[in-house]
């Protein structure tokens, strides 16, 4: 039981982590708090849906394509509907929420909803971790999550788009002032904000099964695990990931799956009662903001 809440814990906080990795990313450089990250999310998965079963491209191409597709949908997101409400943050929720919503209603106009849609495993099998059966495609979640979270370290620590993009995250002015660009800065935190999402869509849904209404679900795990690490920190991420993905396994141990919702609203009401800013994260806290 014990090596089982382990290894399962392990699992279920780097699927969390992927889900809420591109939310933080694009926050922390943008400040736009993207409310159509579940919507993203989903249509990645259709759009690879869509390219390897209707348009018989190779699986892998097909997953490349709609991870593309949704990176330059995320950049027109921005470039076309929140520079107009740049630096109103009720605006820019009230703008990417009504997005993402029209696109899940959208999907189901033409009819993509229900367990008729699914993505293959990378490898139908099943390995044995301390004696725990474990099938290949969770594996493989944890895998490519820790490469994707150490290349977006390696990729923000050692590369001119990566630091321009710190540059922008910690002082706006100053970045400004050495000639970095925020709107295109921020365009691009959109795009590789949605990318992400979109792997975490197309690395994630071979576990289940593709589904509108699931956008829904994404988008309030990303912003728990955000809210308890900090909007702005990706350190946070990785620890309110590891909090709440144990404490989700735990509940469905002890008590029953339908409570790992329950965990991450807890999770949000608790933070902001006592500790608005998060674990990691630099926001001020009431005491100071009165």
């Amino acid at each position: 039981m014990l090596r089982s809440i382990l290894i399962y814990g392990l699992i279920n906080s780097i699927i969390l982590a992927l889900t809420a990795i591109g939310f933080s990313l694009t926050y922390g450089i943008s400040r736009v708090a993207n409310f159509a990250h579940g919507a993203l999310y989903v249509l990645a998965g259709f759009a690879a849906w869509v390219l390897f079963y209707r348009l018989g491209l190779n699986y892998y191409l097909a997953l490349f394509l709609a991870v593309v597709m949704v990176a330059l949908i995320g950049a027109a997101l921005y470039r076309f509907a929140l520079i107009r409400v740049r630096g109103m943050p009720i605006s820019e929720i009230i703008v990417t929420f009504a997005l993402g919503t029209a696109l899940l209603e959208l999907l189901r106009f033409f009819g993509l909803f229900g367990s008729n849609y699914g993505l293959p495993p990378l490898r139908r099998a099943t390995l044995q971790l301390s004696g725990v059966p474990v099938d290949f495609q969770r594996v493989a979640v944890v895998v490519i999550g820790v490469v994707l979270i150490a290349a977006l370290w390696l990729f923000t620590h050692y590369t001119k788009v990566g630091l321009a993009f710190r540059a922008i995250a910690q002082d706006e002015q100053a970045a400004m002032m050495v000639g970095i660009d925020p709107d295109r800065m921020a365009t691009l935190s959109l795009g590789l904000g949605s990318a992400l999402a979109a792997i975490a869509a197309v690395v994630l849904l071979p576990l289940g099964y593709i589904a509108a209404e699931s956008g829904t679900n994404i988008l309030v795990y990303a912003i728990a695990v955000c809210i308890l690490g900090g909007l702005e920190s990706p350190a946070g991420v990785i620890v309110a990931s590891l909090l709440i993905g144990y404490a989700q396994i735990l509940s469905v141990a002890y008590f029953g799956p339908h409570y790992q919702m329950i965990v991450a609203l807890l999770a949000i009401l608790v933070t902001l009662v006592f500790r608005p800013s998060g674990l990691f994260g630099r926001q001020k806290e009431l005491e100071e903001r009165v």
